[in-house]
């Protein structure tokens, strides 16, 4: 096998001229490539507006070593590429006397299951929440109502938290035993697009993950697993250092020797539970913040050159920075298209997050802007320190603005960091709050007396009721101060993102867990048999991070049963 990186072709081609352009690239007769295969795709925009598309390619060639030896010297061009292929441990003829109990239907939990399902074991996923159609409903019904319903919600229920998000799916998790592929395969099979398999930045959007996840839930289930819905394990029987089994909503005993924790970063009762039966965890950094939504045609511009995305797509970016203090400030979860979502799980708090459909085709684009928290900001030496955290700004967010996303325009914003005043809490009533240097225009629209452009106001593109209130009041003020830091810095990165009219929400406070449930070089815990997995634990930052280690995890268990 060949690989050509860097090929350069227009963004309307067809498939016969990136054969071409590939054989031409070689120096050889389109005929002589056998097979075709692309193995990445970014755009490059450094010559905006004139964009083309950047190609990773796999080809069979005749004559193939000929064709090497020519480029030689410059294999950062061609080179001989093997992928690596990815391979799960030989299923054993050992007798299971009892199912391996996975707890958790996200990204991790599904995968391990998957896995362990496809090889011929017979796990056991218990879910909390509900199976994704109801979980539809619910959510739904909470946006329209705001009654919340703890079972069933963006952070419980069949497919975790990534559910109801822009369904990213790049990953920085170096892979070097072909798992990133198999997830990208697998989620293909199910229904997704194939063009995730090479597209530098992928995604799938909520609508679609809907549909895959359900297809893999089906599929385990004709492998000979089983799901259960509504089961939230309370407890763990342990004896010896081992685990023997699991508590189901407080009544239920199940034994089970292996019970892979995958219960996602928001199952803070279970963390308390895990806690008091003595699991080893400990706090860990994470990030919080608010939501920044701009006009999507603003970024498209300043990404690719024009406000119309065309084939290219809504455009997306990536901004980090460093205050003054020496924390991380950076973008998260960055939603083209997209809109922000009221993602609470427990009365008496309030939680956002980003969430894009498959087109990303809203009228604003939104990103968290966070700011790094390490245990030093918890106020206490304690495993769960940090939820404790999450809680405090959680509770201010809900009350600030009676149950709904509290929302700000970024000037006032600044004004209440810099003076500690009151202002942008709907003054001027609930569809419009000008910043301060924001002026009324006669036609209604609105002009930033800075720059003198007019343009259309920018309006808050919700899932879930919002209002205008002070958003500053959320945060501790050494975040606040960042996140004003960061967003300048942003400003001169992409123009027009720290403008005074740009909407700020509150508050982001789920980046990641707070608690990592320790675990050793075997992936289990002190106690035998338990394996902490996923972004819950601790070991996971996304969908596909946390499908990757769900996927070692059912290695780690299907090698005990491996013949030899």
């Amino acid at each position: 096998m060949i690989r050509i990186c860097q090929l350069k072709l227009e963004t309307c081609h067809t498939q016969e001229q990136l054969w071409a352009k590939a054989a031409q690239f070689l120096h050889v007769d389109p005929g002589d490539i056998r097979r075709l295969e692309i193995r990445r795709r970014s755009i490059d925009a450094r010559k905006k507006p004139e964009i083309t598309y950047s190609y990773t390619l796999d080809l069979q060639v005749k004559d193939q070593d000929r064709i090497l030896r020519r480029f030689r010297g410059r294999e950062n061009q061609v080179c001989r590429w093997e992928e690596a292929t990815y391979v799960f441990p030989q299923p054993g003829n050992q007798e299971r006397k009892h199912p391996v109990v996975i707890v958790g239907m996200g990204p991790a939990g599904l995968f391990c299951g998957y896995f362990l399902a496809l090889h011929g074991y017979r796990p056991l996923l218990l879910e909390r929440g509900r199976d994704v159609e109801h979980r539809q409903k619910d959510v739904e019904a909470f946006w329209e109502s705001g009654v919340l319903d703890a079972v069933s919600n963006v952070q419980f229920g069949e497919g975790g938290a990534g559910t109801f998000s822009d369904g990213k799916l790049n990953t920085l998790v170096k892979d070097r035993g072909g798992r990133n592929r198999a997830v990208l395969e697998t989620l293909v099979r199910f229904g997704a697009p194939e063009r995730i398999l090479y597209e530098a930045k992928p995604h799938i959007g909520t609508d679609v993950l809907c549909q895959v996840v359900k297809g893999m839930r089906k599929e385990i289930l004709r492998l000979g697993g089983e799901v259960r819905f509504e089961s939230q394990v309370t407890g763990l029987s342990i004896r010896d250092g081992q685990v023997e089994g699991v508590l189901i909503g407080g009544v239920e005993q199940l034994a089970c020797r292996q019970v892979v924790l995958a219960i996602g970063h928001s199952a803070r009762d279970t963390f308390q539970e895990l806690y008091e039966e003595g699991i080893p965890m400990e706090a860990k950094a994470f990030a919080v913040g608010l939501r920044a939504e701009h006009s999507q045609s603003m970024i498209n511009a300043s990404q690719y050159g024009r406000e119309e995305a065309g084939v290219l797509g809504a455009a997306c970016y990536k901004v980090v920075a460093k205050s003054q203090d020496g924390r991380g400030v950076y973008s998260f979860c960055m939603c083209p298209g997209g809109y922000v979502v009221n993602a609470s799980s427990e009365p008496g708090h309030l939680a956002i997050n980003g969430m894009s459909y498959s087109a990303r085709d809203g009228a604003n684009a939104n990103s968290a802007v966070v700011v790094t928290v390490t245990p030093r900001d918890f106020g206490e030496d304690h495993p769960l320190a940090g939820i404790a955290f999450q809680r405090q700004l959680e509770e201010r967010a809900c009350q600030l603005a009676g149950g709904k996303i509290p929302v700000q325009r970024y000037g006032d914003f600044c004004k209440c960091v810099k003076d500690g005043a009151t202002i942008g809490t709907g003054g001027v009533g609930e569809e419009k709050t000008p910043g301060p240097d924001l002026c009324d225009m006669p036609d209604g629209s609105w002009k930033d007396t800075q720059a003198g452009r007019p343009g259309q106001q920018l309006l808050p593109q919700c899932k879930g009721a919002y209002a205008w209130a002070d958003v500053s009041t959320i945060l501790p003020r050494a975040c606040n101060q960042a996140i004003v830091e960061g967003m300048k810095h942003f400003g001169r990165q992409i123009k027009g993102f720290d403008g005074p009219d740009v909407i700020l929400s509150g508050v982001e406070s789920r980046t990641s867990s707070p608690v990592r449930i320790c675990r050793d070089e075997s992936l289990q815990s002190t106690v035998r048999g338990l394996y902490p997995c996923g972004e819950g634990a601790g070991y996971a930052g996304g969908i596909t991070s946390a499908a990757m280690d769900g996927m070692r995890v059912a290695e780690a268990i299907a090698a005990q049963y491996a013949p030899g």
